[in-house]
């Protein structure tokens, strides 16, 4: 018996975030079993050993307080945050809405935080516990900047958080794709992106220690960049030396067929509608990159058929986000 799906219009008779609270301090209580996440599909890219390449994308767990529940679910690793330096409570509520029609959510969060220094208590109370229990995930750590920074110094928050949380993180996503902190996607120009890759990556030359190899630096998309962009996008970061993408971030367009009564809200757009918006970013991607750099595809995964697909454009990872909402815990082992 699914359980969830038993539990699921209790949940969807709480204002979302509510529901999003309560499953996270489920998660918090469960222990991974000793030794690692079981899967049908390892890999190692970038140095990192991957038991299996379903992965929850950033957003779901901002402040790393969940990561033993989720290797416990089966998945293979983790992306935790956006995480900025400073605690900032984000947007107003409500910023989050179900449009359970269209199998989709639409968030303004605003890069809600408890800030760095939590969210490096929180990895090193966890990976203290893996050490005795020999479990561990992969977690990346997905950084962004404080609202209130203005973007001529957003080197500097990125900077700050990369430096409290390399240590903690087996790789580190650079987020300058949200919608929803003003100016943030000003970032993905070329040489914006270039120049705040070039800083990252002089950190962590220098955060590395001697013999170690470095660990993977992934900067984050917009499925709204029209290709050309996007390419220039790529190529900038990839030349400052970043080690691939995650792609793609939540979209601002709307497609005309969503039914659901929240589908006019403002924010970023996932689920089920983002999956071509997707595909398509991960293709011309890859097709445009190469075959080196890593690839983490996320946007409308749902089931078996659209992680092949995402695998088959040039992902090498994946990740889940919205369809946990939707189909619940046991979706790990579902898409394996």
């Amino acid at each position: 018996m699914d359980v969830y799906r038993l539990l699921r219009p209790l949940l969807f008779a709480l204002p979302p975030e509510r529901a999003h609270a309560l499953a996270l301090a489920w998660l918090r209580r469960l222990t991974p079993a000793s030794g690692q996440t079981p899967g049908s599909a390892p890999a190692v890219l970038g140095g990192v050993a991957f038991p299996n390449r379903i992965g929850i994308a950033a957003g779901l767990d901002k402040d790393a307080v969940a990561v033993p529940g989720w290797a416990r679910l089966g998945f293979g690793f983790v992306e935790v945050g956006t995480v900025t330096p400073r605690p900032q409570p984000g947007n107003v509520r409500p910023r989050l809405f179900r449009l359970a029609k269209d199998q989709a959510l639409i968030n303004r969060m605003g890069f809600n935080s408890a800030g760095m220094d939590a969210v490096a208590a929180n990895l090193a109370r966890h990976r203290a516990r893996a050490a005795s229990t020999g479990a561990w995930i992969p977690v990346g750590v997905n950084i962004g900047k404080n609202r209130d920074t203005p973007l001529a110094q957003a080197q500097t928050d990125y900077d700050a958080c990369f430096e409290a949380l390399h240590g903690l993180a087996d790789f580190v996503t650079v987020n300058v794709s949200s919608p929803n902190t003003p100016g943030l996607r000003d970032l993905q120009a070329g040489a914006a992106v270039r120049a705040l890759t070039e800083g990252l990556v002089a950190a962590r030359r220098r955060l590395t220690p001697a013999g170690e190899r470095p660990k993977p630096l992934l900067v984050k998309l917009s499925p709204d960049l029209p290709g050309p962009a996007l390419e220039a996008t790529a190529e900038a970061a990839l030349s400052a030396g970043a080690d691939g993408f995650v792609a793609v971030n939540s979209t601002v367009s709307r497609p005309p067929a969503l039914r659901s009564r929240h589908a006019a809200e403002p924010g970023g757009l996932s689920g089920a509608p983002l999956k071509a918006l997707a595909l398509a970013t991960v293709t011309r991607l890859r097709r445009f990159v190469g075959d080196k750099p890593i690839m983490i595809g996320v946007g409308g995964v749902s089931t078996a058929t659209d992680v092949r697909a995402l695998r088959d454009a040039g992902a090498d990872l994946v990740q889940v986000y919205t369809a946990l909402v939707y189909d619940g815990f046991n979706l790990a082992r579902r898409l394996r």
